[in-house]
């Protein structure tokens, strides 16, 4: 049974950092691309960050690029997502994913990720 479980989330004041952490279980996660994706109140589910099997690529949303910084421990079977400066708008369940698939690439879009954890809740007050 595939499990993703994130935590790390919590109440951050502006300009503060929290570290997300996503265990997994269940899977070959050293072969998976892993992503971080968010969605606020009112909101769609918006991606956020990926990297592809070994950590060696990477990508970001516009948004957070050069804040938030996504990497992965294949020993633990942890991806992280480090977010620093952070705003009011950055508030949103955060959510990691994996597709099932290994790949060497970076996937992006949801559609392409199988499995996704439960969230957590990431609140920035201003």
């Amino acid at each position: 049974q595939v499990q993703l479980v994130e935590s790390g989330g919590g109440l951050v004041q502006a300009g503060g950092s929290l570290r997300l952490s996503c265990a997994a279980s269940g899977l070959t996660f050293s072969t998976l691309p892993m992503g971080w994706f968010r969605q606020a109140p009112g909101k769609e589910r918006e991606f956020v960050a990926a990297l592809n099997w070994n950590g060696g690529s990477t990508y970001y949303a516009d948004s957070v690029k050069g804040r938030f910084t996504i990497s992965r421990d294949n020993a633990r079977n942890t991806v992280y997502l480090q977010m620093n400066s952070l705003k009011p708008e950055d508030t949103a369940v955060y959510y990691c994913a994996a597709d099932k698939n290994p790949d060497w690439r970076v996937k992006v879009h949801s559609t392409f990720y199988d499995y996704w954890g439960q969230g957590t809740q990431v609140t920035v007050s201003s």
